[in-house]
């Protein structure tokens, strides 16, 4: 046998060794995968001697590592997690391919991102950054910069949060420090981290600059809970400004977003909507809308149907009732708890409206009494000189007397004249027959 030939059998059989080994490696890892569940503990140990099988780092070192994260993290062993996870960050160098350490690595992250213990988190994220450095990973870098921002915003570290946000946005800018419309869809990420944090320190100067930004990208494909998020923030911006209509339209876009998006904030922004569209006076039933409708006998959502209902029949009596009897799913948003006030002086207004439609004179006693308003006289004063200034009603208040004077309106006005005139021609027609008869 010649030295070549002698060369290339010996690599075919140190090749077969391999292929062997690798093998048993594999079936390990897939026995204990499958096995886990049963028990944790043994799996640890098992995991842990499939990395050691391994004579240099390679995929089935890499995949047990990340198995042992997510399971001592459902320990609660979260230094040993740490551990593990940065032994698996090693292998990202150049023992496995990009795309495989990219969806590893994104899993866990969204696995880990369930804890509510916050230095846990920082952690976690600022070591992935840190590893990140050399593996040159944008996407990567990108994902979780920002769910380190969500992290501050959670928080309330704002100061940290714009930082985070400045790098960002740095990211997506082009060589001419301009917005690149290529990177629509991560725009719209940063934009909707950037409005919540508005949103939350009640700035909305820049809230309505970025939100007006947000909704100008056309070339984005986000995910519909970045869009919810978006629109909810912008319906509580609208809210600020009392344009109750524009708020409506966002907070019904959101909601139709977040179903979409199967997130538990439609319901928040299905309540949002009801309370838009009540404060906005529609006549309209919001629940009427083929999206909203399969959410009417939420129990979460059912206070709010019967609200509208008590609203829009100026039932004052069952509105505050209902108030009263469903604080956690109502009055316990503070959101929704803002605009309450709001809220009981639409539906007094346009009661208050309709009581005093008949009259020219009407106490005010009588309209505060628990029949109509029900509510202390010296409020029913305040909300009666509102309309006047307003010019929603035309007259004046006799404090003295504790009387509303009403000047009737130029309609009601020839109505009566008519009534007079026809009563008067009437009286004519009567007199002129009766004194035919009488001479008959």
């Amino acid at each position: 046998m010649s030295e070549s030939e002698e060369e290339y059998q010996f690599e075919y059989e140190d090749s077969d060794e391999e292929s062997e080994q690798d093998a048993e490696i594999e079936n390990q890892y897939y026995k204990v995968k499958g096995e886990k569940d049963d028990n944790p503990e043994e799996a640890l140990a098992a995991f842990q001697l499939v990395v050691e099988m391994q004579e240099e780092k390679e995929e089935w070192g890499f995949k047990a590592l990340s198995q042992m994260v997510k399971l001592n993290f459902q320990l609660g062993k979260h230094d040993a997690m740490m551990v593990k996870y940065k032994e698996m960050l090693t292998y990202i160098r150049s023992a496995v391919t990009r795309n495989m350490s990219e969806k590893k690595i994104n899993k866990i992250l969204d696995y880990i991102s369930g804890s509510d213990n916050a230095e846990l988190l920082q952690e976690f994220y600022m070591t992935t950054l840190s590893a990140l450095q050399e593996s040159n990973n944008e996407r990567l870098w990108f994902k979780t910069n920002l769910k380190l921002g969500g992290l501050c915003f959670s928080g309330g570290d704002f100061a940290r949060l714009k930082q985070i946000l400045k790098e960002l946005h740095k990211s997506c800018q082009g060589a001419d420090g301009e917005d690149d419309v290529k990177k629509g869809t991560q725009l719209q990420e940063i934009y909707a981290l950037e409005i919540q944090m508005y949103t939350e320190m009640k700035d909305n100067v820049n809230l309505k600059s970025l939100y007006e930004r947000a909704l100008r990208i056309k070339s984005a494909i986000p995910h519909p809970r970045i869009i919810g998020l978006i629109r909810e923030c912008g319906g509580k911006m609208h809210m600020t400004e009392h344009k109750w209509e524009a708020a409506y339209t966002d907070f019904f876009e959101a909601f139709k977003s977040y179903d979409e998006a199967g997130n538990r904030r439609r319901i928040s922004c299905l309540k949002y909507l009801v309370l838009a569209n009540m404060l906005a006076k529609n006549d309209m039933d919001p629940f009427n809308a083929q999206e909203c409708k399969p959410y009417k006998a939420d129990p979460e959502v059912v206070a709010m149907t019967k609200l509208v209902q008590a609203f829009h029949s100026d039932n004052i009596a069952e509105f505050e009732r209902i108030l009263r009897n469903n604080r956690k799913t109502v009055m316990d948003d503070p959101f929704i708890r803002i605009y309450i006030e709001d809220l009981l002086k639409t539906i007094r207004t346009q009661v208050l409206l309709k009581l005093v439609k008949p009259y020219t004179t009407i106490s005010i006693a009588y309209l505060a009494s628990d029949a109509a308003l029900n509510i202390p006289q010296d409020e029913v004063e305040t909300l009666a000189v509102g309309l006047i200034l307003d010019g929603v009603l035309k007259g004046q208040i006799d404090q003295v007397a504790q009387v509303l004077h009403l000047a009737q309106s130029s309609e009601s006005a020839d109505k009566y004249a008519a009534l007079d005139k026809w009563a008067g021609e009437v009286g004519s027609i009567t007199e002129t027959l009766s004194s035919k008869l009488s001479t008959h």
